[in-house]
């Protein structure tokens, strides 16, 4: 009996050993995949540069033998080399004293003039220009950098440039919190309010009228703005700590109040406008003076986000009106947005999800009523492209409009304002990226699937008929590694009806006979929707990580976007729900088709609104999910920016968002939970974070905590991937992942 004790004891240490070199193995495939598929696609990424107002546009060629700068004519329907690229490479190299050979040239930041002599471009952080004609290379000094502006920054609108008269003959400022206008020729200063105080006060921004005879501009009662206070524990500049203040306004916070004023600079006569149509405001913006300066609109977002209006203001009385309203009973999304003034001011095209669906309308605008509603079906306008106000037309890009495939894939369209003469300009199916003559008479067109590599054509964009082939991307290469093309994967959701579209990525050693334990990678809310459908050869989120044996996926829920208003309301007020009834139909219905998803080992992660879901998915879903990492989450969304959260969740702050928080729910927590945060996430406030470590510890739940030291928002950088890594190894396979001194880390 100890004999073969003895013996069972030495095959199960062989075989822990054999296990363990297979996992080490697996972290060096995970780790060494982004090299091992990098330029391994070429003829790819074409992204045109139109050259000024010509028909002449520029593309970059990747070959193997590195780029190749192309010039295509789109008038002559012809494509030659863009310069000589021998003897740039020879001057180049010559100017900097470097030897480039000419499969490296690279020329980043490149502008073309029109007639093509000269070259303005960026290498090895010096500005160059190339005088083709010459062969000419001048030095134009170094290259500078502005550093990025605080995306949160709160502009009060005390200070700014004077705005200049379309005359030319005077200037508006704000001096002392009133409004001040300038003669530019004498220099003579005129006070036009006396009543600013620095609580009530002039904006900085003034908008003339076009007869320069009238001034429009926003008197503020100013408050006080929340600030941010961030700890960087390790600069690198100093031993101690170094605080960091940001403006940081979250939800139930006290807004600005603006009324609007009209100055006529002859008489010095204002006009102080009503506010009775745009009370609790969470934003009033504006001006756009109409052409015969006779009235003035401004758009109005009411506190809640349940009624937006486009207002008129007579320059004469003062009086306002509505021209536009939109209502809701959960959300108005004004991220699917456009208003454009047509026909000399008398018409308005209007961008809404009111019939259920986002569409153009044309509306009356001294009546404010709708003319005709130009789109109109079950598919989704997504952006405008042009709007020509002669021809009476648009281009524009959409989704959902042909039937039995994806309804995420955008094409582009023309249509008149009367809404006739409908007509697609990128006919094949592809999620279509398209780029513009200025004189919108061609139109280069990339599409592509997450499956089918990209090809890029020029088209005639009047009627979208193939003018001439640019490329065809080139993956023979790719697939010589391994690389298996993600699958796009269609269920039903919780109603049974509705397609839920995502996709699935496999190993690159994967084996059908094997089970694999799956990770999903989330983000839901309305902002968008998050599954790629575009060709790419590395994902970085999804790629690595599968190499260590597991099936990712990834997948729109409801409550996200570009599908329908219902289809987005979900999320109203309910957070929490994440698209989760979607998520796991999908999930099983992938399983009952493919028997290598094991439905038993379910892990999920996600960064920012994605942490906040993946926590959300282990305490509201531990039956289907088994373990979470969440980086840098919104957890309560009260602690969060006031747009995205007042947006989904309303005004004012009711019990719902504590149903929602993860926070006052962490007590549910009954799986293995990882939480990650950056010390200097100015995204969301890292407080939110440690909110809910200090809930959780009060509930005696374990749970791991990772703090990146001088970290923004992340999702973990290279240290938080592998923590990732090992927490799902864990977790999900019940193994002890390899030592790190073991695996090929990224240092």
């Amino acid at each position: 009996m100890k004999k073969i004790s003895f013996l069972t004891f030495g095959i199960w240490l062989i075989g822990q050993s054999l296990f363990a070199q297979n996992m080490v193995e697996a972290y060096n495939r995970a780790f060494s995949l982004q090299d091992k598929l990098k330029n391994k696609v070429f003829y790819s990424n074409v992204v045109p540069q139109w050259i000024g107002k010509t028909n002449l546009f520029w593309y970059i060629r990747y070959t193997p033998k590195g780029k190749i700068y192309m010039l295509t004519d789109a008038n002559k329907k012809t494509r030659t080399v863009l310069f000589d690229h021998l003897k740039l490479t020879e001057s180049l190299s010559k100017a900097t004293k470097k030897k480039i050979e000419i499969e490296q040239l690279s020329i980043p930041s490149l502008q073309v003039s029109s007639n093509l002599d000269t070259l303005r471009f960026v290498n090895n952080g010096e500005k160059w220009i190339y005088l083709q004609k010459k062969d000419s290379l001048i030095n134009d000094g170094k290259q500078t950098f502005s550093k990025p502006e605080y995306w949160g920054k709160v502009d009060t609108e005390r200070t700014g440039e004077p705005v200049i008269s379309p005359d030319k003959k005077l200037s508006a400022f704000v001096k002392d919190n009133n409004l001040y206008i300038k003669d530019l020729k004498t220099g003579i200063e005129k006070v036009l309010s006396t009543d600013g105080t620095a609580e009530d006060y002039y904006s900085a921004y003034p908008y003339w009228s076009p007869d320069s005879k009238k001034l429009a501009v926003m008197r503020i009662h100013g408050v006080k703005i929340r600030k941010l206070y961030l700890i960087e524990s390790s600069p690198v500049d100093q031993l101690q700590p170094k605080l960091h203040t940001r403006d940081y306004v979250k939800p139930g916070d006290e807004l600005p109040v603006r009324t609007p004023v009209i100055f006529d600079i002859a008489t010095g006569n204002k006009k102080i406008v009503s506010t009775d149509l745009c009370k609790n405001q969470m934003d009033l913006k504006g001006f756009e003076w109409l052409p015969d300066s006779k009235s003035v609109i401004i758009e109005y977002n009411q506190r809640g986000n349940q009624v937006y209006r486009v207002l008129e203001i007579s320059a004469t009385t003062g009086e306002i009106k509505t021209l536009i309203e939109e209502t809701s009973k959960t959300f108005v999304n004004y991220n699917r947005y456009f208003r454009q003034t047509v026909d000399n001011g008398n018409e308005i095209i209007w961008m809404s999800e009111r019939d259920n669906w986002n569409h153009l309308y044309l509306y009356d605008r001294h009546t404010g009523k709708i003319i005709n509603q130009i789109t109109k079906g079950h598919w989704y306008v997504r952006d405008i492209v042009n709007v020509d106000d002669k021809k009476r037309e648009i281009i524009f890009s959409a989704n959902g409009m042909v039937p039995n495939e994806d309804p995420y894939l955008v094409r582009y369209y023309r249509i008149r304002f009367d809404g006739t003469g409908l007509t697609c300009l990128t006919p094949e199916e592809g999620m279509h990226q398209a780029w513009f003559s200025d004189d919108k008479k061609f139109l280069v067109d990339v599409y592509s699937m997450v499956n089918k590599a990209p090809i890029a054509v020029l088209r005639n964009a009047a009627n979208g008929k193939i003018i001439m082939p640019l490329e065809k991307a080139d993956i023979s290469e790719l697939l010589k590694t391994g690389w298996i093309a993600p699958e796009p994967f269609v269920a039903k959701g919780r109603d049974g009806k509705t397609d839920i579209w995502g996709i699935i990525y496999r190993p690159t050693n994967f084996d059908s006979t094997k089970k694999y334990p799956v990770i999903e990678y989330i983000y839901a809310g309305p902002g968008s929707q998050y599954v790629p459908k575009t060709f790419i050869s590395y994902n970085y989120n999804l790629s690595s990580i599968a190499e260590l044996g597991f099936i990712l996926i990834q997948m729109d829920g409801m409550g996200t976007s570009f599908r329908s208003k219902a289809f987005e309301d979900v999320c109203y007020k309910n957070l929490k729900d994440a698209g989760f009834p979607d998520r796991i139909a999908w999930t099983k219905a992938a399983a009952e088709k493919y028997s290598f998803i094991d439905t038993t080992r379910i892990g999920i992660f996600g960064a920012s609104a994605g942490g906040q879901s993946a926590m959300a998915a282990v305490l509201y879903h531990p039956e289907h999910y088994k373990a979470a990492y969440a980086s840098c989450g919104c957890h309560d969304n009260r602690m969060d920016k006031i747009w995205w959260n007042e947006q989904w969740m309303g005004y004012p702050i009711d019990s719902s968002y504590a149903a929602n928080s993860n926070v006052v729910n962490a007590h549910l927590l009954t799986r293995p939970l990882m939480l990650v945060v950056g010390e200097l996430d100015d995204n969301v406030d890292p407080s939110s974070t440690y909110q809910v470590c200090n809930a959780l510890i009060k509930a005696n739940k374990d749970f791991e905590l990772v703090v990146l030291p001088g970290s923004n928002h992340t999702m973990g950088g290279d240290f938080g991937e592998h923590k990732r890594y090992d927490f799902f190894v864990k977790n999900l396979m019940d193994i002890n992942p390899p030592g790190w001194s073991e695996v090929g880390a990224k240092k």
